[in-house]
């Protein structure tokens, strides 16, 4: 990687509670659960050695507390912004899959498929890709040539971001995977100004759970 490109880390969260039982987060606030902070124990040093010069973080509880373990490592004070935030699901918020499976069977297959938009009350792709590529326009710019600003959030968020901010078409965000607990994108601006995706999912050493 060359020295004069200004680099973009987007980290997911450890697993929470509800990342086990498969119950719908959204915008509410579980705590990590004991793997996510071995997860993020584990990957911090991992982003430590990435080198950041700058740690922003979604205010949600599960992001905040992932973001701890890195601000250690990485000896930065991190910074706390909603606009990172997962998406709002709107109704569909503090259900399992299982319970919003019964609910509404062919909303739910939209659901997992990856089209959110007609989740009642829920937050669209172009409103959460707005919002969150506001704040990644802000921390690139804040970086001088060769630094590497970190960000944590959530995995679909970070992934709608992802897409948004390379300029792809919103809706290709749901051919990728959605990420691991603790699996980071790294975006790195070529000397063109174009910036390209030059990871997704790395998770390195630490643990993951399906």
């Amino acid at each position: 990687m060359g020295s004069a490109e200004r680099r973009l880390v987007l980290l997911r969260h450890g697993r929470t509670g509800w990342n086990a039982s498969r119950r719908i987060q959204g915008q509410l606030d579980p705590a990590l659960d004991e793997t996510g902070h071995a997860q993020a124990a584990a990957v911090a040093p991992e982003i430590a050695a990435l080198a950041p010069v700058a740690l922003i973080s979604s205010d949600l509880q599960r992001a905040r507390q992932t973001t701890d373990y890195v601000a250690q490592a990485t000896g930065l004070t991190p910074s706390y912004d909603e606009r990172l935030r997962e998406y709002s699901l709107g109704e569909r918020q503090g259900l399992t899959h299982e319970e919003y499976a019964a609910l509404d069977p062919a909303e739910y297959a939209r659901f997992r498929a990856g089209d959110w938009d007609d989740v009642p009350g829920a937050e669209t792709q172009a409103e959460v890709a707005a919002r969150f590529t506001a704040v990644l326009k802000e921390t690139a710019a804040a970086l001088d040539v060769g630094e590497t600003g970190l960000i944590v959030a959530h995995g679909a968020a970070i992934r709608t971001a992802t897409v948004a901010w390379l300029g792809w078409p919103v809706e290709w965000a749901t051919d990728f995977r959605g990420l691991a607990n603790c699996g980071w994108v790294e975006l790195v601006e070529r000397p063109t100004g174009r910036w390209v995706l030059a990871a997704y999912n790395r998770t390195g050493a630490s643990p993951v759970v399906e």
